[in-house]
């Protein structure tokens, strides 16, 4: 056999950026460590598994911090390879999860469990004393929290999908109760192993029906600490301030991060988030990287596949997001090169399926434009007579309908790039439709929905939806989530609850949160409205009442205004062709 190096390049195409890493056998040989303490302030020790380049030495170090196992075939092999290329590769369980002590509490210990654990790191004699994190999900909101806390050896962070808006991404969105992810979430991070597939055979009609909501987990199988700790604590209290981030603490945190998010990634409000504070108050705001792909959730790590639902992406959308980590580490902990190769943003718009790379994001060319509803009072179902223009609408009568919460509208097949028709032709969903576009409309942004409204119920819920009504008829769903909501007694704020007079008319805005997309010629624009989305959220039962104790349900009268002193529009971040 032929004992001399053979020197290979492993290259990625990142949306146009090709990123060429270096490997050698010479450097292929990875010693590792199962079951390697860390002892934290409060004598609770966390658990990790540890990859190292076979030759001792002392190296930059590569930290996941996991609530979801760290023994996994993904951590397994991304030790391997960064232990290959020179990093000491470690993957921590989480306080109270998998092999770690302790309790777990959702987010609120993982500020300082993070500072003690890259404190730690710092002084081992494998360390070089250079840290960054990496991870998606719960595992990119620590990477957030550490830093907060400022720990000395953390240089830099690849935070991919980040939660961080706790009233407008989870437990609650608009204020309104994400009944559906807490029971499976909270669930499945009830004990130290995952506990999602006790529940494989749950009769959910039976759960969903049970009031009062704050006991909803018993009838699930088990009480949850968690689950009725969110419930219980409504308004953005102490209890949450403890993890949400201020301007103050953006202010203070001076360290380059490169922000992985989607347009249809469930955690990209807190992406987008992180990304504005640390871009508006940061010391490092100018060592800030974006990067938002036509991506899910999950897809924030896979860097995608070709079509997502119905939706065409293509090849050209994929990115091969563990490269491109590779190539950010290389950078921050090794200098190599000194210079980071990437956009300040780059950005994918679905429609004409284009990656395009910006000074900063949002772009500042960008428009909002105001695309008004109107109908003649039968706006109700896709085959009513609501419209979308760009005009302002002048004398106009109201569109209604009766929201029951018992019959609530499902939030099925409200999935990224599925036909919405189904829900469409309820009557209880108010459609509004332009005329078929002659020339391209593309939107780069946040997307709200303004409705002035009247209920005469003392609390209720307004959700909304944008699709991409296509030539053939499918109306194609864009966002986030499966939709937006604002809760009524939210409208003022998350940090008090206020409940509406009956029959007075309000204005309310409901944000869909940010997206990239090109509405094509010979597409229609649309947007729906109705007071539900089951069992995404909890139906409002309409009541007023606390909304976790209340066994109480009532219909509500909904009426949406459209007329000159009383606009309702779609606010679209347009930006100009050419």
């Amino acid at each position: 056999m032929n004992s001399r190096p053979i020197h290979m390049v492993i290259s990625a195409f990142l949306g146009g950026l090709l990123i060429a890493v270096a490997w050698s056998p010479a450097m292929a040989q990875v010693q590792q460590r199962f079951g390697v303490r860390t002892p934290l302030r409060d004598g609770v020790e966390l658990v990790s598994d540890l990859w190292l380049p076979e030759t001792p030495g002392r190296y930059p170090t590569v930290l996941v911090r996991t609530p979801y196992l760290k023994a996994k075939e993904r951590w397994v092999n991304l030790g391997h390879t960064f232990a290959r290329e020179g990093y000491a590769f470690i993957v921590q369980d989480v306080r109270g999860r998998g092999d770690s002590e302790g309790e777990f509490d959702f987010f609120f210990a993982d500020g300082e469990d993070g500072f003690d654990t890259i404190e730690w790191i710092g002084e081992q004699n494998w360390s070089n004393g250079q840290v960054g994190m990496m991870g998606g999900s719960y595992r990119a909101t620590v990477q957030w929290l550490a830093a907060r806390e400022r720990p000395t050896p953390l240089v830099c962070l690849f935070p991919q999908a980040a939660a961080g808006r706790y009233f407008d991404e989870l437990p609650y969105m608009g204020g309104a109760f994400l009944m559906e992810w807490a029971l499976d979430w909270m669930n499945g991070t009830a004990g130290r192993i995952g506990q999602g597939a006790n529940a494989g055979r749950t009769d959910w009609d039976k759960v969903y029906a049970h009031r009062p909501l704050i006991t909803m987990d018993s009838v699930m199988g088990r009480a949850i600490p968690l689950y009725r700790d969110a419930l219980t604590h409504s308004t953005a209290d102490e209890y949450w301030q403890r993890i949400l981030f201020s301007s103050s603490d953006f202010a203070e945190m001076d360290i380059p991060a490169l922000t992985v998010t989607g347009w249809f990634d469930a955690d990209q409000p807190g992406a987008v988030h992180y990304w504005e504070g640390m871009r508006a108050y940061s010391p490092a705001r100018d060592q800030q990287y974006f990067l938002s792909g036509p991506w899910n959730h999950g897809e924030t790590r896979t860097g995608g596949s070709p079509t997502i639902g119905q939706l065409e992406r293509t090849s050209r959308s994929m990115v091969d997001i563990d490269a491109l980590a590779l190539s950010w580490f290389n950078h921050c902990l090794k200098q190599e090169p000194q210079t980071f190769d990437f956009p300040r943003a780059r950005v994918f718009l679905t429609g004409t399926n284009e990656w395009r790379d910006l000074a900063d994001y949002p772009p500042p060319n960008m428009e909002q434009r105001r695309l008004y509803l109107h109908s003649n009072g039968h706006a109700n179902t896709l085959y009513g007579d609501g419209t979308l223009t760009w005009n302002e609408p002048a004398d106009e009568p109201s569109d209604g309908y009766l929201y029951n919460p018992r019959h609530p509208v499902p939030s099925g097949p409200a999935q990224v790039g599925e036909d919405q028709r189904v829900v469409q032709r309820r009557d209880d969903v108010l459609v509004y439709t332009t005329e078929v576009l002659e020339a391209p409309l593309s939107m780069l942004g946040r997307v709200w929905v303004v409705i002035h409204a009247s209920t005469d119920a003392r609390d209720t819920d307004f959700v909304a939806k944008l699709t991409d009504v296509y030539p053939d008829g499918r109306a194609l769903l864009l966002g986030t989530w499966p939709a937006g909501v604002i809760r009524a007694r939210y409208r003022e704020g998350r940090d008090r609850e206020v409940l509406v007079t009956p029959g007075e008319v309000e204005e309310y805005r409901i944000e869909l949160f940010d997206m990239g997309h090109t509405f094509l010629p010979g597409h229609r624009v649309r947007i729906e409205i109705t007071s539900s989305a089951h069992p995404f959220i909890n139906p409002n039962q309409n009541t007023g009442n606390p909304v976790a104790t209340d066994v109480e349900w009532r219909d509500a009268q909904q009426i949406i205004y459209h007329d000159q002193e009383r606009p309702s529009y779609v606010l679209l971040p347009v930006l100009p062709e050419g």
